[in-house]
């Protein structure tokens, strides 16, 4: 019995051992260098998706939609392929030209994640959005002056402090996945004043 017993504890060893190997095998190659774009847009494109679907299910429970939109999912995770492609590049891009953690560098990085990425992610996700929904120019420009500044006042609250956190403690290559992963909660907001039939109701009257 206690043969047996240490039999199964050293092959339960040893299968950790191999999964705990392999999952690192996979994510080194994941995060190297040559598919790190494919990983980052996985991931961006994955996360907003599902933002969207736990925003639909509130929304459902509220009794303000009636069933899951698929479509409207699919839009969003899309919006966080186009959005993912441009931070991708944007962090490699800041990384190289303000290295280093001190003080002064994390506060740059800050200020210009606010004053330019954060504009433009915005921007961006709308743009993706407009096309993908078939929109005129007029709507889109309108969709920029409503939506756009609500999203951007909720960027102040969010990113700052989030940002000085992956801008200190965060790896290079795992910017991207640290970004995604605080935008879980934010893409939820992102989906919800996209769809907020409300606030489009309350502007028209």
């Amino acid at each position: 019995m206690i043969s047996t017993m240490v039999g199964l504890s050293h092959v339960a060893r040893q299968l950790h051992k191999t999964v705990v190997q392999k999952i690192s095998r996979f994510t080194d190659r994941a995060f190297s260098e040559k598919y790190l774009l494919f990983t980052n847009l996985g991931i961006s494109f994955t996360l907003s998706g599902v933002g969207d679907v736990i925003e639909q299910q509130y929304e459902i429970f509220r009794g303000t939609l009636k069933e899951w939109d698929k479509l409207r999912t699919r839009k969003m995770a899309i919006s966080g392929v186009t959005v993912g492609i441009m931070c991708h590049y944007y962090y490699a891009l800041l990384d190289k030209r303000l290295p280093g953690r001190s003080i002064s560098v994390l506060v740059k990085k800050v200020f210009i994640d606010q004053v330019i990425c954060s504009p433009l992610c915005i921007s961006v996700f709308l743009v993706t959005v407009a096309y993908l929904e078939g929109s005129t120019m007029k709507q889109f420009i309108e969709d920029l002056k409503r939506k756009g500044w609500r999203l951007y006042c909720a960027d102040w609250v969010v990113w700052p402090p989030a940002q000085f956190i992956n801008f200190y403690f965060i790896a290079p290559k795992y910017r991207v996945l640290y970004d995604s992963t605080i935008s879980l909660g934010y893409d939820i907001y992102t989906s919800y004043v996209n769809h907020d039939k409300d606030a489009e109701d309350e502007e028209e009257s």
